[in-house]
């Protein structure tokens, strides 16, 4: 028998293998069976390639897209977050895994209204944002407030925490991305504290003295608004700069300063630990100082007006039912013990440190309700600007009008529901002869020239009054004042008492007038010549001892 030669076997391997392939293909073309595989593997061809981001079928692409895995979502999330950077488009297309709007938030209880509202800090589909609305909310915790600016400009963050009474001090860092506050989310109402050591009883009392005190933050906000109200410049003191609240803390448990600007709770770790020291003042009193926001960017609000409106509107949800009820307070506090890693009284008692604001104080906020006469963020906003320029810490940041969009506030009305209604103001008992000399934690002397024998407040009173005193009174919206009438000693004793006292009176009318202060927050008094500042025997010593002085009780 004759053998085959390599290459006559090559050609029979050749032949069978040609007649297989024809077979199977005639098979899968030719038969109904066949045709059926045929189809099946074209259509998990397309599910492939959707997942892998290549194919362009709109058939199959929604379903597809919502049954990719976890892990796919996230690369879709990251090159949208990448697209971002430029275009400012979110990730809000599709109800999926990678439908989150990210904010980059800090320890603080005043963004417990959107916390709550999203049972939690990490995306789920338990959230009322995700049942309500069709999204997820991410709260990213971002202390490190460089890190967080970096966040925010990388596109890692689509919403930043600020504060608006800081914020001149960041724009030009931010001035890139364009941002805009789009809504407030709290006043500080106990959170920020100046501790003192023994014997540092008033404002007053600070000159000359160490002060520790983060700089261009919240801390050295109320710090300047603090000795401004006492009569004190910040040349005045000694400022020892330190990186946070946390820090200033330390720094005057160690004692090497007199004084320091911190957060609550550690205001009270530092009078446990420091003999004889003590609160000389905090937000509770200083209400309409620190006022936290949130900012995005514009092409990112532009991008997502809808998305926006039913954040604020849910979140504001969040905060009015906190408010309204202890049992959701507590359920907030619990919410905030788990995505901060604190215990849940330290929670508990940074919610009571702060005002949930709610869509009507939103509507005060941006000026948007023209019978609110308090604190708007634009006269913030304006007051802390030039007073950061003045420093040097402000680099002509931009006005107000080019900071703030209020479109979204402005989109939603939620005036039925009673829990969305603004803050009440601060009610104050009828006064007492007690408080005529009731102790103060500050005095502001003011110059207000009447004509002689007179108490008709001029207009140029009524500036001087404007200018130098009613943002103070604003700002430390809870605390009752003091206004005493002072004279020269020409004239009458007792007659410079009367006089005193009514023109004492006259600011206090312009006061109840003009800006709706309550009349039993004022104590009116006339102390004639019987405090004096200077000598009585030449004219520039009695120009100054006529003068209205206004003092801040500690009640």
């Amino acid at each position: 028998m004759a053998r085959l030669t390599g290459f006559s076997k090559f050609l029979i391997t050749l032949l069978i293998v040609g007649a297989i392939a024809f077979g199977f293909w005639y098979f899968l073309n030719n038969t109904g069976i066949g045709k059926k595989i045929n189809d099946q593997a074209k259509s998990g061809q397309t599910t492939t390639d959707n997942k892998t981001g290549t194919s362009t079928s709109s058939a199959s692409n929604d379903n597809d897209t919502k049954s990719a895995s976890s892990k796919d979502n996230n690369a879709i999330a990251k090159n949208n977050a990448t697209d971002g950077k430029s275009s400012g488009k979110a990730t809000t297309g599709r109800k999926g895994a990678d439908d989150v709007v990210n904010i980059g938030v800090v320890t603080w209880g005043g963004y417990a209204g959107g916390q709550y509202f999203n049972e939690g800090f990490s995306a789920n589909e338990k959230s009322r944002f995700y049942k309500d609305y069709g999204f997820k909310v991410d709260f990213k915790v971002l202390d490190d407030l460089a890190a967080s600016r970096e966040a925010f400009k990388n596109g890692d963050v689509d919403l930043l925490w600020a504060t608006v009474d800081a914020l001149p001090t960041e724009m030009e860092g931010l001035k890139e991305v364009d941002p805009k506050i789009v809504f407030q989310a709290d006043w500080s109402r106990g959170g920020d504290a100046v501790v003192v050591r023994r014997g540092i009883n008033k404002v007053s009392d600070l000159k000359g003295k160490k002060i520790a005190v983060a700089l261009m933050s919240p801390s050295h906000s109320f710090l300047l608004w603090l000795l401004e109200a006492g009569d004190l410049k910040p040349s005045d003191v000694q400022i020892v700069e330190v990186p946070s609240a946390v820090d200033a803390a330390a720094a005057f448990k160690s004692k090497n300063v007199d004084a320091a600007v911190v957060w609550s709770p550690d205001d009270e770790d530092c009078v446990q630990s420091v003999k004889g020291a003590k609160v000389l003042k905090s937000t509770k009193t200083a209400t309409n100082i620190i006022a936290d926001v949130f900012l995005a960017k514009k092409e990112y609000i532009n991008n997502n007006k809808e998305r926006l409106k039913q954040l604020f509107e849910g979140w504001m949800k969040g905060a009015a039912e906190i408010n309204d009820s202890e049992v959701n307070k507590r359920k907030a506090a619990k919410i905030l013990s788990e995505g901060l890693n604190m215990p849940e009284d330290f929670c508990y008692k940074a919610i009571n440190n702060v005002r949930l604001c709610t869509y009507g104080d939103n509507m005060n906020f941006f000026g948007l309700n023209s019978s609110y006469n308090g604190v708007k963020g634009e006269e913030l906003y304006g007051n802390m600007t030039n007073k950061y320029k003045e420093l040097g810490y402000a680099n002509n940041p931009p006005s107000w009008r080019f900071v703030a969009d209020p479109s979204i506030v402005r989109s939603i009305n939620l005036k039925t529901d009673k829990k969305q209604a603004e803050e009440k103001k601060a009610t104050f008992t009828p006064v007492t002869k007690k408080l005529e000399s009731a102790p103060s934690f500050s005095e502001k002397k003011i110059t207000i020239h009447f004509p002689s024998g007179s108490h008709a407040l001029s207009e140029d009173s009524k500036q001087i009054i404007d200018d130098q005193f009613v943002d103070i009174a604003k700002a430390f919206g809870s605390a009752r004042i003091r206004i005493e009438g002072n004279t020269d000693s020409k004239g009458s004793r007792n007659l410079n008492v009367n006089l005193s006292k009514k023109r004492a009176q006259s600011v206090a009318d312009y006061l109840i007038n003009e800006y709706q202060m309550d009349k039993n927050r004022l104590v009116v008094v006339g102390n004639g010549p019987d405090k004096p500042v200077a000598d009585n025997k030449t004219d520039a010593g009695r120009a100054k001892n006529r003068r209205t002085e206004f003092h801040l009780l500690n009640e």
